[in-house]
């Protein structure tokens, strides 16, 4: 008698009772509110003696309800990366994908404002575009089997952003693209620690990415780090908080400081590893400080919405358009240019790169 192979479960991406569709809420997924540590670095050469000194780590614990809020907005992010990994396919329209994750990120952390929700709007940047491309209202993008998609979103808890990216393709052909990023990403994060020097990073990143190449129609290309793209360093409610992480050698001798968050971003390219604004533009974020009235009412209301609902945390149009607001590009325009808000379009290398 033969014994019948038994067809073994698929084992479902993010936590133990996670939903298929993302209902849950990580605070009740994990009760305790002990939310999982993610991969934990030691310090190495000068600085290992931090991980040793009762007194550092003393003073680590006073950022505790910081790291806290980390973990519940890392937590958040895994489950609904994990998820989207297996639902994102050919043939999707990205106003699909982006909601998809949108609202996975606002249930799951239970989005409240300035509480918890939404880090940043989601990026779709396909192929040449290497970042801040999201699809506004009335635009139809459909993903193709050859696409090359860069996914980038962001939760936050408490105005304390996690910032994270993948890359989704569906052609093995670019397998050697997606392990050069991989590659370089690991060596940022090995290199950073308090005290080491950005530009350090950079050329650590420059060296591994450079040794990486790619063979597309018969030809071996090399890949490229895109020298005008960086990572940087993230404050509350703020995205992008002064400092940038180079992913070439570039001399800055600028430090990493004890009690900084970076986001370690690295940007493989086959074309000509530099980028320029390309496209209408997605994203948006309100300066820092304190804005002169504008004169224009349209101007006026749609201040008035950005900073309730947003403050300086990055927006995008379809976010506008869900609050009821219409008419407001006007408005929008003058914002821009009287520097009350800041327009991010979208990043473009070389087409067919």
């Amino acid at each position: 008698k033969k014994n019948k192979k038994r067809n073994k479960k698929k084992k479902k991406a993010g936590a133990a009772g996670q939903s298929d569709e993302l209902t849950v809420p990580v605070s009740q997924l994990f009760a305790s509110n002990g939310y999982p540590e993610g991969e934990i670095c030691e310090y190495v050469d000068d600085n290992r003696y931090r991980t040793t000194s009762e007194e550092l780590r003393a003073k680590d614990r006073l950022n505790e309800q910081q790291i806290f809020d980390l973990r519940r907005a890392a937590e958040v992010h895994r489950e609904v990366r994990q998820n989207v990994r297996q639902r994102i396919k050919p043939g999707m329209d990205l106003t699909t994908v982006a909601e998809m994750i949108e609202n996975g990120t606002r249930v799951l952390s239970e989005a409240s404002g300035f509480a918890s929700g939404i880090g940043f709007p989601t990026g779709l940047s396909l192929n040449h575009c290497a970042a801040h491309y999201t699809p506004n209202a009335g635009d139809h993008v459909v993903v193709q089997a050859d696409d090359v998609l860069k996914v980038d979103f962001g939760v936050h808890v408490n105005g304390h952003i996690i910032d994270s990216a993948f890359t989704m393709t569906w052609n093995d052909r670019y397998d050697p693209l997606l392990a050069a990023v991989r590659d370089a990403t690991n060596t940022g994060v090995r290199e950073a620690g308090i005290d080491v020097r950005l530009g350090d990073i950079g050329a650590a990143i420059q060296e591994v990415m450079e040794s990486y190449e790619i063979e597309l129609d018969g030809k071996t290309v090399p890949i490229k780090p895109i020298r005008n793209l960086c990572g940087h360093n993230i404050g509350p409610y703020q995205i992008h908080s002064g400092k940038s992480v180079p992913i070439v050698a570039n001399g800055d001798q600028t430090p990493m400081e004890e009690g900084e968050l970076f986001a370690i971003e690295t940007f493989g390219s086959t074309g000509a590893g530099y980028v320029n604004e390309e496209g209408v533009c997605s994203h948006y974020a309100m300066a820092p400080g304190t804005h002169p009235r504008p004169r224009i009412p349209s101007a006026q209301k749609l201040l008035h919405t950005i900073t309730k609902n947003f403050g300086t945390l990055p927006f995008c149009r379809r976010y506008v358009d869900r609050l009821g607001e219409s008419h407001y590009y006007l408005g929008l325009k003058t914002l821009v240019d009287s520097g009350v808000v800041m327009a991010y379009p979208p990043l473009c290398d070389v087409k067919g790169s």
